[in-house]
């Protein structure tokens, strides 16, 4: 059995999607937030960044290991099971190049720009500004690799789709429309329709108390079927 530390995040996504993609059992530890739960000493004790998701899993060799950071656990995932990461070659290379490439740009760039827009105070339109336009250069990259490729790591789905998905999820608040990136859509709504993706980010979201914040599921903020693909 797999702990799973969550809050309904993108970056606890990734974990929540592999885990049913995978089919491993597991049971969700809910870590609220917007309530500070994530400095609890038990749990600083799993993830001492203070950050979710954080895994336990209760059958790995030699007693329980932990895993924090959201790119470690679906490497530790793919290699626990010998699926949706390649053993090795070019295509192991590529997996971790774009994986990488979520962690240190979408993810922390998207995160910034979300901030910018929705939470800083009046008189941060610099801010706003730098981080919009790196949004939209990030997502540039994506949509010309993706031009060329099926899917992340090349012809087969895997971790780094995983860990990219959830962001573009919400491109609506890092000020982007999937309108300007057609092969971001073509691989967004491939990826939706996989039910394993549907089920991992159900997993949670009544499981915190009080819920994620209300802008969270605001329909202008996301695209959630082909029928409303243009924002």
């Amino acid at each position: 059995m797999i702990d799973l530390y969550y809050y309904p995040t993108p970056n606890t996504w990734k974990a929540s999607i592999m885990l049913e993609e995978c089919g491993l059992p597991y049971r969700l530890k809910p870590i609220n937030i917007m309530d500070n739960e994530q400095f609890a000493p038990d749990f600083l004790a799993i993830s001492p960044n203070n950050r979710v998701p954080a895994i336990v899993d209760h059958d790995a060799p030699g007693g329980p290991q932990s895993v924090f950071e959201s790119g470690a656990i679906l490497v530790y995932l793919a290699e626990k099971t010998g699926k949706f990461l390649a053993p090795s070659g070019p295509a192991r290379v590529s997996a971790l190049e774009w994986l990488f490439w979520q962690m240190g740009g979408l993810g922390p760039m998207a995160g910034q720009t979300h901030h910018f827009m929705r939470s800083a105070p009046e008189g941060n339109d610099y801010g706003k500004g730098r981080f919009t336009k790196e949004s939209t250069r990030l997502y540039g990259v994506l949509d010309r690799r993706l031009g060329v490729a099926e899917w992340l790591a090349g012809d087969q789905y895997g971790i780094a789709d995983m860990a990219s998905w959830g962001w573009v999820y919400f491109h609506r608040m890092h000020g982007q429309q999937l309108d300007d990136f057609p092969n971001i859509a073509r691989w967004y709504f491939a990826m939706y329709d996989r039910p394993a993706v549907q089920r991992g980010i159900a997993a949670g979201r009544d499981a915190t108390d009080p819920p994620r914040p209300p802008f969270w599921d605001a329909p202008e903020n996301f695209v959630h079927a082909k029928a409303t693909q243009a924002p």
